[in-house]
């Protein structure tokens, strides 16, 4: 009988805090496991970076395949962090220096080649001759990785044909799904061949795994909250005659030597790496202030006729004086792009009504590339009104909204992922602008603020 064991993590988001406590745990499992003759192996499911972390945003996304090359890991795939929060030049260069395999079947570049720094499978060998066909697939956010040049193909369907290409040859199959516990589900139930599916991307957490048609899936939360362990058993005839998955709860494993420092020297090499100057202000700047600011600009930005934006987006307010691109990323570290909306008259002035409610203040909001807490109160730019008589009225340049003329409206682009607003979340036009994140817009702003 052999045993195999998989250490897997997913959706780190550089939440670093946690990565010394998970690496010391893996380097003492992989020193057990070679000295009783068993194979191991080390797998990331994506989304390991977050480009709101200085030391990532700093070296756009290199240390985090530094860390994952240290720790030895054996392949990883990518999560739409890495996919789509970095430029195109910057995911083509993510993994000059890994040691690692890279696996997504279903990315390509805009001609239909495959990067050369991806393959869609690897077999692995243990010791014992078991053969592991490793598959992995990232979410089909297919337009967004277009805007930024690459090529997504739908994960299933690329599922099915690297599944063809191994069904034979290998002995066990794992996947590395960054599509999130639905679409695992769906796999499990419909591709029996599969063995093992390792998941992420919705923060889904399985503390002993959960079988589905034989298939066990693993998945390990987020943030480096828990460190994924799953363990089979192989026959001499290569077959699984068990396996068992059980998560590692690390605040609750030992403290990792010199843990504290380790964490605090990534978020100063960050910070000095981004302490460049953005820009000069002769005055504070409220976090208010900053927010009208930026809808202001997004209207030029993105050529639109009008911009909404919630105050959440900033945090706090700037000091008189020098900004850095450290500060820039402290007060607005969102992974959030603009997106301009198509709308009817209609469907805006229901937006504009449903924007003074006081429920957007107090309201928490977590995901959708939102990394504050609290949604803020909604302000607008290129909008007026007034009352006359007892009718309130909207203008867009002057003229008044017309309930059947088209508008085309700057909003973030959580707004259209989240059903915040509905006719944003049903509008069937958006155009997307990427790679600029809202404090890119921010540091323009600023920039021209004082030339002008």
């Amino acid at each position: 009988m052999e045993v195999i064991h998989i250490y897997h993590t997913n959706d780190l988001h550089s939440h670093f805090e946690n990565w010394p406590r998970i690496y010391e745990l893996l380097r003492e499992r992989k020193k057990w496991h070679k000295e009783a003759g068993e194979a191991v192996y080390l797998f990331d499911i994506g989304d390991h970076l977050d480009l709101s972390h200085p030391y990532t945003e700093a070296t756009k996304g290199r240390i985090n395949t530094q860390l994952l090359n240290e720790e030895h890991y054996d392949a990883v795939t990518i999560g739409n962090n890495e996919g789509i929060t970095l430029s195109y030049e910057g995911l083509d260069h993510l993994y000059d220096e890994a040691k690692f395999d890279v696996i997504v079947a279903n990315l390509y570049k805009h001609n239909g080649e495959r990067p050369d720094w991806a393959i869609p499978l690897q077999i692995f060998k243990t010791a014992k001759g078991t053969k592991i066909g490793v598959i992995g697939i990232t979410a089909y956010f297919e337009k967004l990785y277009e805007l930024l040049g690459w090529k997504l193909t739908d994960p299933i369907e690329e599922l099915s044909k690297q599944l063809e290409k191994v069904r034979g040859k290998v002995d066990i199959i794992v996947l590395l799904s960054h599509l999130g516990i639905n679409d695992d589900e769906m796999i499990a139930a419909n591709y029996p061949e599969i063995d093992v599916i390792l998941g992420a991307h919705t923060h889904h957490i399985f503390h002993q795994g959960k079988i589905i048609n034989n298939n066990l899936q693993g998945a390990a939360g987020k943030y480096g909250y828990y460190l994924g362990h799953i363990e089979l058993k192989v026959n001499a005839s290569k077959k699984i005659i068990d396996k068992k998955a059980i998560l590692y709860e690390t605040s609750k494993l030992p403290i990792a030597n010199k843990e504290e420092a380790i964490v605090e020297n990534y978020y100063q090499q960050g910070k000095l790496a981004l302490s460049e100057k953005a820009a000069m202000i002769d005055e504070y700047l409220s976090r208010e202030a900053l927010a009208e600011m930026l809808c202001e600009k997004l209207i030029s930005w993105c050529q639109s006729d009008c911009a909404i934006v919630n105050e959440g987006l900033i945090l706090d307010g700037l000091q008189a004086g020098d900004i850095t691109f450290f500060d820039l990323l402290s007060i607005c570290p969102h992974p959030i792009n603009p997106c301009n909306v198509t709308l009817t008259g209609a469907e805006l002035k229901e937006i504009i009504l449903e924007m003074r409610s006081d429920k957007w203040e107090t309201m928490p909001v977590k995901g959708l590339g939102f990394r504050g807490t609290l949604m803020g109160k909604m302000i607008a730019a290129g909008i007026t009104h007034e009352i006359i008589g007892e009718r309130e009225q909207y203008y867009i340049n002057a003229k008044e909204i017309q309930a059947d003329q088209n508008y085309v409206v700057t909003v973030p682009d959580m707004f259209t992922f989240g059903n915040f607003f509905p006719a944003i979340y049903r509008a069937t036009k958006k155009d997307y602008f990427l790679p600029e994140f809202m404090r890119n817009i921010l540091a323009d702003t600023l920039q021209n603020r004082i030339k002008a």
